[in-house]
Parts: structure tokens; sequence; C-alpha cells
């Protein structure tokens, strides 16, 4: 653009200025007459009208496409992975669905702040939602457990997205979120984690003694209720220490991620399905923002976000169904505790779920709510 002028348009008046005949005196010396220059203006008006038209089409044209809503977001994963492509699938669908009213600008991998100030981030205006998981707020309230993991409470995450939209989680979930300035959309799992293990682990008698990896907090206490020895260290420490014989097993990730960090070259058993801990990721947006948006537009983000729930669970119940069938053919030992085994350790969960529910008043709301659905579906008595 030059002047506001089109760049073609701009050129074709030069042309006219320039190249036209009227403008110079012909060979013979005579001088352009006054009705020839009226005749050039005419011109040039008409091609200045046309000009200014074609800017004037040119900035409606790129005000109808402009967004309505432009969202700063940040998540944990690289855009990469498989939960990173999941997410990118959710900020597609949001754009497509809004018609280009809603624009997304994702801040991959903790590029703004780190995982655990995501929220915080959020709530206080420096983004203005983000998709990462409650379970990095527990140091600010328990209660976030039961929105992050809640142990030993659901088999699947048909069970966990039910108790979600069916049986009062989301209500109970955002009296917590919105005390915080910020309101929860929805969650997105990819199901049970798998225990990996250099020794048998095939019901609850085989925790006694069995001394494995552990994140801290929840897990830790219902373990060790269970007579296993959780011992807290990071990450990145479990191969050497499963190559090493410092611990007998780990709960690091799902099946398909285990298979990625190499445990079963080291390894040789693992729980499959899982039993013991459901990672739950969120999407949450800032109060403030949320309310700012029409109904249609929340409307949008919730169907977006129930979209990624489903397709996360299935994705990563596809990924982990392979790498069951590779293993198997490997010579790992896959077990699937029973139903009584699951009650089992479900009652220990409970036992520690006590303790959680009597560290604040909103721990115990979530706890209540869980059980009162856990009991709905036959979970617990």
């Amino acid at each position: 653009m030059l002047f506001g002028i089109p760049n073609l348009t701009f050129w074709y008046i030069r042309y006219c200025v320039l190249a036209s005949p009227l403008l110079f005196a012909s060979a013979s010396g005579e001088r352009i007459r006054r009705g020839q220059f009226a005749y050039l203006g005419g011109k040039i008006m008409k091609v200045l009208k046309l000009a200014a038209g074609t800017a004037a089409a040119a900035l409606l044209a790129s005000s109808a496409y402009a967004a309505d809503f432009n969202l700063r977001m940040q998540t944990h994963y690289a855009p990469e992975t498989a939960s990173g492509k999941l997410a990118q699938q959710f900020i597609d669908n949001v754009e497509a669905m809004s018609g280009g009213r809603i624009d997304i600008e994702m801040f991959w991998s903790s590029a703004v702040v780190a995982t655990v100030e995501g929220f915080d981030a959020a709530a206080t205006g420096i983004l203005d939602g983000e998709m990462h998981g409650g379970a990095y707020q527990t140091g600010k309230n328990p209660a976030f457990q039961f929105v992050g993991d809640p142990m030993g409470g659901y088999d699947t995450p048909w069970e966990l997205y039910s108790f979600f939209y069916f049986g009062g989680g989301q209500e109970a979930a955002n009296e917590l979120y919105e005390a915080h300035n910020m309101h929860l959309v929805g969650w997105w799992t990819g199901g049970q984690e798998s225990m990996s293990s250099s020794k048998p682990i095939r019901g609850p008698e085989d925790l006694k003694d069995w001394k494995f990896r552990s994140p801290p907090g929840l897990e830790t206490e219902i373990f060790a209720e269970l007579g296993a020895s959780p011992i807290v260290m990071d990450f990145t420490e479990v191969f050497t220490a499963l190559e090493t014989g410092i611990i007998d097993g780990a709960d690091a990730s799902s099946l398909v991620n285990n298979v990625g960090l190499g445990l079963y070259d080291v390894v040789d058993h693992a729980t499959y399905p899982g039993f013991h801990s459901m990672p739950i990721d969120h999407v949450t947006f800032n109060l403030d923002v949320w309310n700012s948006f029409p109904d249609d537009i929340k409307a949008i983000l919730e169907v977006a976000t129930q979209a990624l729930a489903f397709q996360t669970a299935m994705t990563i119940n596809i990924a982990n169904e392979e790498a069951a069938a590779a293993l198997k053919a490997k010579g790992v030992k896959l077990y699937d505790w029973s139903p009584e085994d699951r009650a089992e350790f479900r009652a220990g969960a409970q036992r520690a779920w006590d303790g959680w529910a009597s560290k604040t008043p909103e721990a115990k709301a979530l706890v209540d709510s869980h059980r009162a659905f856990l009991r709905r579906i036959g979970k617990i008595d």
C-alpha cells in the first residue's frame, strides 16, 4: 500500500501522469491546450476515486475477518506431542465453529510462565486461559487434588466425564475455581496410568514392601496404607533407579509413555489397564474473560472441550492397546487387577481421602461430591 492506495492502482496513476502524451509538447513545440488539461484532470480524478473505493473495500474486507475475541492461552505440552496435537485440534475446532470470531494464540511448552504458575497467570490477566491441570495447585488448596487426580476413584475416563457432566462435578469444581477468579470449562484425560515393576504386581498382596517411585502427596499415603514403600524421586531419575535396583517399580505415566521412556527395557511387569491414577488436564479461563463472552461463544468453547476430552481418551486408548500388544509379544507380563482387587485398592484410597477431606472445607465438598457419584454408579458402598 502507498498513501493508502493499493500498489497496482498507484502505478496506474503514475502511468497516467508520466506517460500520457497530453503532458508533453508536440514535436512542433505546440503547447498543451487548456481543454486537454481538463480532459487529463478528469481521467486522473476517475482513477483516484477508483483507488479510494478499492482501498475502502480492502479495509472492510480485512475488518470482516478480524476476530472478536483474541485469546492468549498456555499449555505445558509441546506442539509435536500427542497431547499437543490434540490441543491444536481444540484450537482449530474453536476457530472453525466460531467462523473466525475467536482467535487463540497458544504458548506451548509453558513459554510464558512455569507450568505451576499458569493458573495464577490466567487468574491475574497475564493470560486469558490455560490448559494445564488442577493437581499443580494442591499447594494453594488440597481440594485441587480432587479436580486434578481423584486417585482410586474411577476406572475409566468415561466414568470421570460422567461425574463431571452428569454427576454434579462441573458445579462442585467451579465453586473452587471461581473462588480463585477462574472458570473451569472442562477436563481432558487419557485414562489410567500403568505401574512398571521388576517383580509381579498381580494384586494388593504384591504391594507389601514393594519399593516404588511415587510422586508426593495423596499417592504416597494410599500406597503406604496398603503396605507399599513409596519413594519420592524426580521423574528423570526413574530409569536409572529401576536399572540399578534402587527401586522395584515406578509410577511414571501411561503404558505407551512408559514404553517411550524405555522402562520395559529394564523391567518386565506392568499393570494394564491401570487402576490407581488418572491425571486430569483442564481447560480454564479467567473468570472476568469468561463472563465477557456471549452465550454462543461459551457454547462453542464448551463443545470444543467435550470433543477434546473424547478425542484424548480415544487417542491414548488406541496407543495403549497397541503398546500392550507389542509388550506381550516381547514377553512383558501385564496384570489386569480383578474387580475385587480394585475394590480393595479403592477402599484404601477412600481412607486416605478422609484425611485430605479434613484439610479444607473445599476439599471436603469435592470428596463428598465424588463419593455421592461413586455410590450412584456402584463403585463404593
